[in-house]
């Protein structure tokens, strides 16, 4: 990997990534909600609300600098309050959110195999997301095998089946 590295995320990992779940949540072009804007919504904060819980995994990758470039991560949301992706119960959802000026560089790629394994790792057999079509990333989530399950009118739901 040229230009980065990845090392887990923990507890202190929490504001970052808040920043890249804004970063995943206003991908759009022309979207101009502010942080506190997307954070102080419940169905996206409940992505990294009291991060870093029981079962809460993730990667972050940083320049060489050692300043986060970008964050990916999984958390289990209850059928009670589950998340755009939800798929069942026991299927953790998958955050993915790079800095804007490290896009189109291998860092997501990297990101979602390390997140990949850490999930394979700790037992689950499935991982899901939801993505907006017009979103780049959903080709980067199709070539890491995800596939469409649920078609919304401008998202998909995404499962990864993992062995």
């Amino acid at each position: 990997m040229a230009g980065f590295t990845l090392r887990e995320a923990t507890g202190s990992d929490a504001r970052f990534l808040g920043d890249m779940l804004v970063e995943a949540s206003e991908w759009m072009p022309g979207r101009t909600r502010s942080r506190i804007d997307v954070l102080s919504d419940p169905d996206t904060a409940k992505y990294i609300d009291r991060w870093q819980r029981p079962g809460d995994a993730g990667t972050v990758a940083v320049d060489s600098a050692g300043s986060p470039i970008g964050a990916c991560w999984f958390r289990l949301l209850p059928v009670h309050n589950p998340g755009r992706g939800f798929v069942a119960s026991g299927v953790p959802e998958l955050t993915l959110g790079v800095v804007p000026v490290w896009r189109a560089q291998g860092v997501g790629r990297a990101l979602i195999c390390a997140v990949l394994e850490q999930a394979r790792s700790a037992g689950y057999s499935r991982l899901s997301l939801n993505v907006g079509r017009a979103n780049y990333a959903q080709r980067l989530y199709l070539s890491e095998g995800f596939l469409p399950v649920v078609r919304g009118p401008d998202s998909d739901t995404m499962v990864r089946i993992l062995r």
